[in-house]
């Protein structure tokens, strides 16, 4: 998909987000407790525990963090495909704060997979870098100025320097690549 781990999948649609009124996870600290508000993101979890009578508990995660929802039975029949099939959705309802937990009790849930799966079309500039260049700097690469495809096949000790060649005793060397 040519893209970076540095982004979350979403950082790159949240412009569309924002225009369909979508909020930010991290937004939701701000909201005042009743409001109404959407958030939207990939599915991380759908738990429906045995204890809760039915209700179903949603996590989703957008590029600023994790969002909780909570899906009563009657809504959860109404929308079971898009709970079941989305990869991302968006959580619509009422915004319910308890402290430092945050849950949105949703009212519909929208499948927003139309985004998530535009962000593998998009077209990205090609910058493939030296896949190692960062635990290994300055090894070989077939980009670099006198690469050299020959192998070694002989090792010259650093003490051996200014002596007869003929006197050194060379060891095979071992090429791993």
């Amino acid at each position: 998909m040519q893209l970076s781990l540095r982004a979350h999948p979403l950082t790159f649609v949240r412009d569309d987000l924002a225009r369909r009124g979508v909020t930010k996870r991290a937004d939701l600290a701000t909201i005042r407790d009743g409001r109404h508000v959407e958030v939207a993101g990939i599915i991380l979890v759908r738990q429906k525990p045995g204890s809760a009578k039915g209700v179903l508990f949603i996590t989703i995660e957008d590029e600023t963090g994790i969002a909780n929802g909570v899906l009563w039975p009657d809504r959860f029949e109404r929308q079971r495909r898009t709970v079941m099939s989305a990869s991302m959705i968006g959580m619509k309802g009422r915004v319910q704060k308890e402290g430092e937990v945050i849950h949105v009790i949703c009212d519909r849930i929208i499948d927003h997979g139309d985004l998530l799966h535009r962000v593998g079309e998009m077209s990205f500039p090609r910058r493939t870098g030296r896949g190692d260049g960062a635990k290994h700097p300055g090894s070989p690469d077939r980009r670099d100025a006198g690469w050299n495809p020959e192998p070694r096949n002989s090792y010259w000790p650093p003490h051996a320097e200014g002596m007869d060649p003929e006197a050194v005793v060379r060891f095979k060397s071992h090429d791993f690549h």
